[in-house]
């Protein structure tokens, strides 16, 4: 006998999942101020750019090493690292594949708690009023200060709790029934929506002005590195690449599912979210409705856009309440396939390397989740998210990213297939089953550009952002921060606050040094029985 793992229930299941994970308020906010900030329609092109060298390669080499997990029964890197590196040191080069997902997830449950609050608040009319009193700056700062309440209770908290408990229970069905489901259900709805919206924008007197203001292009942008990396670092993040997720997902796809094809039509679906959409809704409407310019709008920032322009822009426009609600609705939707996506592959840990069970992989997760959350919720003004989201949602992005492409183009390229006479395993991977092969040109792309690009990416990157902010410069040396009421200075909190961040990850790869210890994740249990790769699950 051996350990059962589930797969998805359809071809199409894992495509709304995948691109579910990754449409969010990076295609619907983040997306628009990146384009309109750096050229305008001049954007678009070293975002394809991007795409087709950076984001499609790494989003196929990311399907092909999670099926390599998957057939090993992983669900995550350390598992598939420890046999494709084939050294010890591995699987502790995959742990930094979790640290992605656990950070993020970390900070992104209190952000998607903000949505459904704003939600409510907007369909009982609270929103509306206090935009129309001129006070929805001071009623954001009052809700995530913790100062709004719903009886004694901080409002903030309370929707923290709801959404926690929401995403919790929807991952606790497992892959078919859990996530599979929700994506079939919240992805067509969060397409009707954005559609509905686009159509409301497009209907407006005068959007051929917001459109260009949009889209207007400004070629000189090309020749400044500042746009290139702004366009890189928009695929990484809209992909959900390097996170973990898109490797986790594949894991579970059936041996000879069509990765090729799969792949191309998830991210095909993320790219209509983000230009078709998120390029058509957020900043035309700010431009013609309150006459924002794009400079306003960036210094909002994302949060800023969401929960305070947005609610302004709507509240002007026939029928504001309703689409205010829609727009909500729709960005937490987008938060609640994003938030299970992140939660999936610290589950998926659990249950292939440690042996949990779906239970207590979710009771773990949960705790775990729960402890950093409330730490982030803490220390949100004392800058806790920002390092979340710098260390998560930034640099480990383009990390592991980088990390990957090498493994597979230097190490999993030179492996022979066991099943496909002259193919590396790499490529047979990627192939079987798929209707249309790979392009010859995307194996050079996928060996050579890619892995090349991404190094420099991260060079240029580290040189330009974040040398400062891994040595702290961009916080002033008087800066003073509370933390649970104790008054600290700013520096002395993120480093504090990074080391939390460094014991976390000391203490996935004791968890990863005890799987491989105990023979929990080897299968050294008699009663599991392990699958080769080029042998199918069928045989075993």
């Amino acid at each position: 006998m051996h350990s059962s793992r589930e797969n998805w229930g359809s071809k199409l299941g894992v495509i709304l999942a995948v691109a579910g994970s990754a449409v969010g308020l990076g295609n619907f906010l983040r997306f628009p101020v990146q384009a309109a900030t750096n050229g305008g329609g001049t954007f678009i092109i070293p975002y394809i750019i991007a795409f087709i060298v950076l984001g499609i390669p790494l989003s196929w080499i990311e399907w092909t090493l999670g099926r390599y997990a998957g057939i090993l029964r992983h669900g995550t890197s350390p598992g598939a690292y420890d046999k494709i590196i084939g050294k010890p040191w591995g699987k502790y080069l995959g742990s930094i594949g979790l640290l992605p997902p656990l950070f993020i997830i970390f900070y992104y449950v209190f952000i998607e708690s903000w949505i459904l609050a704003f939600t409510w608040y907007s369909l009982n009319g609270k929103l509306m009023e206090v935009v129309q009193a001129g006070k929805i700056t001071e009623f954001f700062g009052s809700f995530i200060a913790l100062n709004e309440k719903i009886g004694a209770f901080p409002a903030a908290i309370v929707f923290f709790a709801i959404t926690f408990v929401c995403n919790m229970a929807l991952i606790s069905f497992g892959v078919r029934k859990g996530i599979e489901r929700v994506n079939k259900i919240s992805m067509p709805i969060l397409v009707v929506m954005g559609i509905i919206l686009v159509i409301r924008v497009l209907t407006l007197p005068g959007i051929s002005k917001g459109l260009a203001f949009m889209w207007n292009p400004d070629f000189s942008a090309l020749t400044n590195p500042q746009v290139w990396l702004a366009a890189a670092g928009q695929v990484f993040f809209t992909m959900s690449l390097g996170m973990g997720i898109v490797f986790c997902y594949a894991s579970y796809t059936k041996r000879h599912e069509d990765l090729v094809v799969s792949s191309l039509s998830a991210d095909a679906a993320n790219g209509f979210a983000e230009i078709i959409l998120g390029g058509t809704i957020v900043i035309p409407l700010a431009v013609i409705v309150i006459g924002a310019n794009i400079d306003e709008c960036a210094k909002l920032g994302t949060f800023g856009l969401a929960f305070q322009s947005m609610p302004l822009v709507f509240s002007k426009l026939p029928f504001g309440s309703a689409f205010m609600t829609l727009w909500f609705l729709m960005l937490f939707i987008a938060g609640v396939t994003s938030a299970i996506s992140i939660i999936q592959p610290l589950i998926s840990f659990c249950e292939d390397d440690l042996k949990f069970s779906r239970k207590s992989a979710v009771t773990t997760v949960g705790l775990i989740s729960l402890v950093g959350g409330i730490l982030a919720i803490a220390g949100l003004a004392a800058g806790a998210v920002d390092e979340l989201d710098f260390w998560g949602g930034s640099f480990l992005l383009v990390l592991l990213g980088t990390i990957q492409a090498i493994v597979f183009a230097f190490v999993l390229v030179r492996k022979k297939s066991e099943t496909v006479p002259l193919e590396s395993e790499a490529f047979a991977l990627l192939n079987e089953g798929a209707t249309i092969k790979l392009p010859k040109v995307f194996r050079m792309i996928i060996q050579y550009v890619c892995p090349t690009a991404l190094v420099v990416l991260l060079i240029s990157w580290i040189l330009h952002d974040g040398l400062n902010i891994l040595l702290l410069r961009h916080i002033a040396d008087d800066a003073m921060v509370q933390f649970f009421g104790i008054s600290l200075s700013q520096k002395a909190f993120t480093q504090g606050f990074r080391l939390f961040l460094i014991l976390s990850a000391v203490l996935v790869n004791v968890a990863i040094w005890y799987a491989w210890k105990s023979g929990r994740a080897t299968g050294r249990d008699p009663k599991i029985k392990k699958v080769s790769i080029g042998q199918s699950e069928e045989d075993a």
